[in-house]
């Protein structure tokens, strides 16, 4: 299966980051916590030379604690400040604004030398699609500033939203980037919905997520389906489907229903909370 989504929408939104970026002090960058490395753009680094830098390890109640524990290492080690939430029920939201205020500490202390006092940190919110981005900035803004949708593309255009009289965020829409070089990348991006799905092969999809727990997490398809284990991936998407009684016309197995609840239970949550890379790898 070969993966690649890039809309128009997303060029122009990379320029209007790229003129806006002169404007801001801090990038807030949310990555999933379920895949902290394959969620992030590669061109941020890029546009956010120079500024500081706080990535937010979003969804963290979905991947593991030892995996939120080694990526919050992984991220430190290489000078971010890091920040592990759950922008649903707003979990580690109230850490962020005081992480916010340490990054900008220099910049901070330099408007006060000059005498500029009380200017807000400007923030630039980024992120890759369907990574949260909206839902957390209505969380941290402690109200609806902008729209959210658990699909990708549902941010087109930048809005700034002043959350208090110490920090404004810029709200960015989600961007990938023109081509992955590796797609291990794309396939896990598919995995938790940052591509659309119309453009994916489910079946295919819900083998390379049962290929990996039965090496990650073994045991874990068995327990929650009541199946036997087995050997065979295709074999074991049929076992899901009889249990789940995932059939058509004519008692056949449906093989693209079982897929789509597969993936729906993982993406969910409903299947544990499973981390799909480690830094190791």
């Amino acid at each position: 299966m070969h993966f690649q989504w890039y809309p128009g929408h997303m060029t122009k939104a990379k320029r209007m980051m790229q003129e806006d970026i002169k404007l801001i002090d801090l990038v807030i960058e949310l990555v999933d916590a379920r895949i902290p490395l394959s969620s992030r753009n590669p061109d941020i680094d890029e546009l956010g030379k120079n500024k500081a830098r706080l990535i937010l390890l979003n969804k963290s109640d979905l991947s593991s604690d030892k995996g939120n524990d080694e990526w919050k290492k992984y991220f430190e080690a290489k000078g971010f400040f890091v920040v592990k939430v759950n922008s649903r029920n707003g979990n580690g939201i109230k850490n962020v604004n005081s992480v916010i205020q340490e990054a900008c500490k220099e910049k901070i202390e330099r408007d006060r030398k000059r005498g500029i006092l009380n200017r807000p940190v400007r923030a630039m919110v980024v992120g890759i699609p369907n990574v949260g981005k909206s839902t957390f900035i209505n969380t941290f803004a402690g109200k609806a500033c902008t729209k959210t949708g658990n699909r990708p593309g549902v941010t087109k255009g930048k809005q700034w939203i002043r959350l208090n009289k110490n920090v404004e965020l810029l709200d960015t829409p989600g961007i990938l980037w023109p081509k992955f070089e590796d797609q291990t990348v794309g396939l896990r991006l598919a995995l938790i919905g940052s591509i659309k799905d119309e453009i994916l092969n489910v079946e295919e999809l819900a083998i390379e997520l049962i290929k990996f727990l039965k090496v990650r997490y073994q045991g874990l398809l068995e327990e929650r389906y009541s199946i036997a284990e087995v050997e065979n991936e295709v074999e074991a998407l049929q076992n899901i489907a009889e249990n789940r009684q995932c059939k058509v016309r004519g008692n056949e197995l449906d093989l693209v229903k079982a897929s789509n609840l597969l993936i729906d239970d993982f993406r969910s949550g409903r299947l544990g909370r499973i981390t799909l890379e480690f830094p190791e790898e």
